[in-house]
């Protein structure tokens, strides 16, 4: 049995490594994107007009009257001091043409005290310019930068898969790191005297199993940011009930009518306020989105600059029907069903933010210890490879005509 575990657990490793080394540091170096990508462009992010900021809802106002060819479809409500309100964007359609416009951006950064385009940058794309640097990281951490085939997100299924594996094999690992209740000491030990193949080894074995707990919520989550709905959900609702939402259940949304007219963003943010103040909730709203696929708006709660949620569970989020203002649904942290709450959970352990600036710098340390474990297992089998060679070949000149064996 254990030659089989060891067999399963050398090309399990060997198949996931590249991805995972690549998963890990940019993982690494994500948990701090907001800071890092703020000191590379400041001038995409502090605003140049020292003044009282507008809103966000009239600042997207006055940049969609400034330039048609755009729709605002992200904006925060309020801007963060003495920093710019950033907004995602997509082409509007040319009514000349009715097709949409051509525009080589989705992100722009605003002077929240004029409305004046500051920075524009194509968020996500393959690039290692420093305007797009970190959201390249960010969009390669979990999709490997691979394009759709079709309708499928390659990328994104490819890491799910990657997640899987990897969960499997950590606990193969775990097993294969204790092979005697005798020895188990040994699994905890690094003998950093000898170096060389025996502490890469000990680095791989022991410096997994010291955060063997880790590693697994790790590859937990991984699987669940990537394979939510069409794999985690369905799971989940095996053991729990799941409170429906129209991101992931789009039998809630109604099909667009002709004549259908979309509600003002300005309208949706009434409805949202209404709706925090009759539930309590104590933070105001913070960033709204215009789905045009689902045909929906989005209202998340959060302070200005919180829209990864710093601690907890995360923030609040509410959806309507775009031209109805009907209510599609609702995500509030820590309410529901414990599926309802095994969802919630999933992006702020993977991202560390449940525990805060703490949660954050030890996902950036497991980020690296996952690409030391990756690195030293293809160390560890390319060794192992070429014993094995060297042994077939001593082998094989053992048996040739001439060899030892024949003149033995």
């Amino acid at each position: 049995m254990r030659r089989q575990l060891v067999r399963l657990h050398r090309w399990f490793g060997v198949a996931t490594a590249l991805f995972l080394f690549v998963a890990g540091l940019t993982g690494a170096i994500i948990a701090w994107d907001h800071e890092l990508d703020a000191a590379l462009n400041p001038s995409f992010f502090k605003a140049r007009t020292h003044a009282p900021a507008l809103s966000g809802l009239e600042l997207a106002r006055r940049v969609e009257a400034a330039d048609p060819r755009l729709q605002v479809t992200f904006l925060p409500l309020t801007a963060e001091p003495g920093h710019t309100l950033q907004m995602m964007v997509l082409p509007g359609t040319n009514p000349a043409t009715k097709q949409p416009y051509p525009l080589d951006f989705n992100q722009i950064a605003v002077d929240p005290a004029t409305g004046e385009i500051q920075g524009r940058r194509e968020w996500g794309v393959a690039s290692l310019a420093r305007i797009h640097l970190i959201p390249f990281i960010y969009k390669l951490h979990y999709t490997l930068q691979l394009p759709f085939t079709g309708n499928v997100d390659t990328g994104t299924w490819l890491m799910g898969i990657v997640g899987t594996v990897w969960l499997f094999d950590s606990v193969i690992a775990l097993v294969l790191s204790f092979p005697s209740f005798k020895a188990w000491r040994k699994s905890f030990a690094f003998r950093l005297k000898r170096g060389g193949y025996a502490l890469t080894f000990d680095l791989h074995r022991s410096g997994g199993v010291w955060i063997w707990g880790l590693l697994t919520i790790i590859a937990l989550t991984s699987i669940s940011m990537n394979l939510s709905a069409p794999v985690v959900r369905p799971v989940v609702s095996l053991f729990s009930k799941l409170t429906p939402d129209p991101i992931n259940n789009p039998e809630l949304l109604r099909a667009p009518q002709p004549g259908d007219q979309v509600l003002s963003r300005e309208r949706i943010v009434e409805l949202a306020e209404q709706a925090g103040k009759a539930m309590n909730l104590s933070v105001p709203a913070g960033g709204v989105y215009y789905a045009q696929f689902l045909h929906a708006y989005g209202v998340g709660f959060y302070a200005p600059g919180n829209d990864h949620g710093d601690i907890g569970l995360g923030n609040p989020w509410m959806y309507w029907d775009a031209a109805t203002g009907k209510p599609l649904g609702k995500t509030i942290p820590g309410k529901g069903t414990a599926g309802d709450i095994f969802m919630q959970v999933q992006f702020p352990l993977h991202s560390g933010r449940i525990l805060g600036l703490g949660g954050r710098i030890l996902i950036s340390a497991m980020g690296v210890a996952v690409a030391m474990l990756s690195a030293t297992g293809l160390l560890i089998w390319l060794k192992k490879l070429n014993a094995r060679r060297r042994s077939a070949q001593n082998a094989g000149l053992a048996r040739s005509p001439g060899g030892p064996a024949a003149q033995s």
